[in-house]
């Protein structure tokens, strides 16, 4: 299954070698690139792609205000933010505003195709260290309405960094029906993202803490 790519960066040298790397995968498409996170919203709006790669500092509107208003409108498009540092704190805005995920600008390679099929399939990937710092600055909702066992299942699995097809699979049920399951439990717990699921689940212990798992 290909996945549809908008691209958004304020540095054409960047936008351009972002385009070679990603088109050197035959399942990307990219189908569009922008200059600022403006332009970003307003073709993403147009075009519906599965996944919007997109700096976290442009004009007009920045990366993490367009990665709000894009989450906030087009749920069914994840974002991946590109940063120029992993313990910068427009690391946890992005997370904040509803970024899937983050790659780092320098240097940028492979990890990227990687990070973009993760990000199109659903699955939370964050480094132990930027894990355990999100965690520390993940702000539970208040009153979260209760999950059903089910949600609770595939919030568990998400946690664990299952993409949907492998959530499908453990518990046997279809992969839209976990797409209505994960739309449901951010519905009811007040996120904007799988990540801040992911991020919620180990803060209530649901998931062992990144500091465990090493």
């Amino acid at each position: 299954m290909t996945v549809r790519i908008v691209i958004a960066d304020d540095h054409t040298v960047v936008r351009r070698g972002l385009h070679m790397m990603l088109g050197l995968d035959p399942e990307l498409e990219i189908v569009g690139e922008v200059s600022d996170g403006a332009e970003a919203l307003r073709l993403t709006r147009e075009l519906r792609p599965d996944v919007v790669v997109l700096d976290l500092i442009m004009p007009r509107m920045d990366g993490i205000a367009a990665t709000a208003a894009i989450r906030r409108e087009m749920p069914e498009t994840e974002v991946l933010a590109l940063t120029s540092a992993l313990d910068d704190d427009s690391v946890v805005g992005a997370i904040r505003a509803g970024a899937i995920g983050y790659v780092p600008k320098d240097p940028l390679g492979e990890n990227l195709c990687h990070a973009v099929h993760a990000a199109a399939a659903g699955q939370v990937q964050l480094s132990p260290a930027a894990a355990a710092r999100l965690v520390r600055e993940f702000t539970a909702p208040e009153k979260p309405q209760a999950l059903s066992d089910r949600e609770l299942e595939v919030l568990r699995l998400l946690g664990q960094g299952y993409a949907n097809k492998e959530i499908a699979g453990s518990l046997g049920i279809g992969i839209k029906t976990v797409r209505a399951h994960v739309s449901s439990i951010l519905t009811k717990l007040g996120l904007q993202s799988r990540t801040q699921a992911a991020l919620y689940a180990v803060q209530t212990g649901m998931v062992p803490t990144p500091e465990s798992r090493k």
